[in-house]
């Protein structure tokens, strides 16, 4: 090796010249830290550059143990100092060397003395492998990190998908993490292949129980790309750049990924009328009415993301410059020349797609896709009691109408269009949490076995679809009714709504039900079907029954306690005869 370089590794190890910097991961679900990892910097000149060769140097010098015991040594220092003389109690992530975890003196010096000195417990470690570096003996190493799980040590495989071999150390060690390199998600949220890669990566994690780290997030829709994808952890400049001191995400960041987990749980089971425009609305360059035609071509040509801006003058959008039409506008011999010098709203557009925050999304599907085949792919501009808000572009409405309709055909009764057995203890389970009072109500047809072997099964359909017209037509705004699944429906609501709800669905649905038999059958007040004996019998018309529980003060503790007292509710609830109902 160069005389120079050894003289200059010599010099930063045996002169500690090592400092460490700190950079959150995040989660993707609450914007909390995870942990950190810790990343190791150089504190003086030298003509070593980086720290990728600085630990090529130290390999090549037969130092490599006395650099990663620097470095390792100075992560766990800097973060006990960091929590103020106290055991660090959040997750470190700790680069290491493939190679080195074989030494001896890895196993015995760094992972029990310098651990205990700091009091930081070895679950809270992550040793993080990349696939970058080959190891020469893959059995005897795979053997060598499960030694390091076996006493409580994580490990996460560190830029996925930068090299050819990570699919087969994946499966090798069986990870707990895995970071995806940086060059995975640079522009993931316009790369359909980066896109289709890291989907693939997330369902994988979520098959084998592997949880995602994404590195190098820089910009807000690489960030809600991730999010909607299900990665479940982040790290990068746009979350919180590294730092001596241990720091959280930046207080905005937590505020947009909590926003953007609540866009994604209102989607969760609803229909595409119940979620409004807001809910994928994103805040755009805006540009004062004034700014000169050729500032607002820099502007667009400089960055090769933007689709256009809008002009907006005391919060009202007055028009809005759409890329494509405004280079048309200025293309030509003396377009650009013409126009240069005077103000945009010179050549804005003010025929434009204009929405108020609370329109439905179908609806302004609707809207978009009846304008003209000139406007037709236009970005829509989102307004909040008239003032400017947002914007959508057609690619995110039509994906979140796409991902609603999948979202739907997973979670919801194909019979009836209403949340499933799913979204239905997902509910259940959100009132339990909160504490407040709440009202849980059971409904179950009486005698429809009886119905369905006279009348037919579609028969049979079209009486369940009634009652969850019923259930619908008189449910109150923002609140929940779901299909557990044949004639059993669930609601949930406000305690002080469940009584006469439930009494207003009984009295409509014993009138309307009387359409669906013959004339005789009416009159006679039964119908005569074979009971579960072969026997015939005389069977009453269809009634309801129905159990609810008016839970005022945080009775149940766990969504089967809940469940279990319902169904006792229910079965006393059948005992009696006709339309009934008992209350807890």
């Amino acid at each position: 090796m160069d005389e120079k370089l050894t003289e200059d590794l010599n010099r930063i190890i045996d002169g500690e010249c090592i400092k460490t910097v700190f950079q959150p991961i995040v989660s993707l679900r609450d914007g909390s830290s995870l942990g950190h990892e810790a990343l190791s910097r150089m504190t003086c000149d030298t003509s070593i550059r980086n720290p990728e060769q600085l630990f090529q140097a130290a390999g090549e010098s037969d130092r490599l143990w006395d650099l990663e015991l620097l470095c390792r040594t100075t992560a766990l220092k800097t973060a006990f100092l960091n929590s103020e003389h106290a055991a660090y109690e959040k997750k470190l992530f700790l680069n290491v060397n493939p190679n080195i975890m074989h030494d001896d003196k890895f196993r015995q010096g760094f992972t029990c003395q310098y651990l205990k000195q700091y009091g930081i417990r070895p679950e809270n470690i992550i040793f993080e492998i990349t696939e970058r570096n080959a190891v020469a003996d893959m059995q005897g190493f795979v053997g060598t990190v499960e030694h390091y799980k076996g006493q409580n040590y994580h490990i996460a495989v560190d830029d996925a998908g930068a090299g050819y071999s990570g699919l087969n150390l994946i499966g090798d060690i069986r990870p707990h993490y895995i970071k995806l390199d940086m060059n995975l998600i640079r522009g993931i949220d316009r790369d359909n292949i980066r896109y289709a890669l890291v989907k693939s990566m997330v369902e994988l994690s979520q098959t084998a129980g592997i949880c995602l780290i994404a590195e190098g997030v820089e910009t807000r829709r690489e960030l809600v790309t991730l999010v909607d994808l299900g990665v479940q952890y982040a790290q990068g400049y746009f979350l919180c750049r590294p730092d001596e001191e241990i720091r959280d995400a930046d207080p905005a960041v937590k505020d947009l990924i909590l926003e953007l987990n609540r866009r994604k749980k209102h989607v969760l089971g609803t229909q595409a009328s119940n979620i409004y425009i807001s809910n994928i609305c994103t805040p755009t360059q805006t540009i004062p009415p004034e700014m000169k035609v050729e500032t607002v071509f820099d502007k667009l040509k400089n960055d090769p993301d933007a689709f256009g801006c809008c002009v907006v003058k005391d919060g009202a959008v007055l028009g809005v410059v759409t890329k494509s039409h405004f280079v048309l506008q200025l293309s030509g011999r003396y377009g650009f020349s013409l126009h240069q010098n005077k103000p945009v709203s010179f050549l804005m557009d003010t025929d434009f797609l204009s929405v108020e925050s609370t329109t439905p999304i179908n609806a302004v599907s609707n809207a978009a896709m009846s304008r003209p085949p000139e406007k037709l792919y236009d970005f829509i501009v989102v307004t909040r009691d008239g003032k400017y808000l947002g914007t959508v572009t057609i690619k995110d409405l039509l994906q979140k109408t796409t991902e609603i309709e999948v979202v739907n055909a997973k979670y919801q009764n194909p019979l009836t269009g209403l949340p499933g057995n799913v979204l239905i203890e997902h509910k259940i389970s959100q009132c339990l949490a909160c504490e407040k009072p709440y009202c849980v109500i059971y409904f179950d047809i009486d005698n429809f076995k009886a119905y369905n072997d006279v009348y037919g099964f579609e028969n049979g359909d079209s009486v369940i679809k009634l009652l969850a017209d019923v259930l619908q037509e008189h449910l109150p705004n923002d609140q929940f009714v779901g299909h557990v699944g044949g004639d059993d429906f669930v609601a949930v609501m406000q305690c002080e709504a469940g009584r006469e709800y439930c009494e207003r669905v009984i009295g409509d649905f014993r009138q309307r039900i009387l359409k669906f038999y013959n004339p005789q059958d009416v009159r006679n007040g039964y119908i005569i079907a074979e009971n579960r004996k072969g026997r015939r019998e005389k069977f009453p018309l269809i009634s309801i029954s129905a159990a609810g529980i008016l839970d005022r003060n945080a009775r149940f503790h766990d969504r089967l306690e809940l469940t279990e007292e319902l169904a006792r509710l229910k079965k006393k609830s059948k005992q009696q005869k006709g339309d009934s109902i008992c209350w807890l």
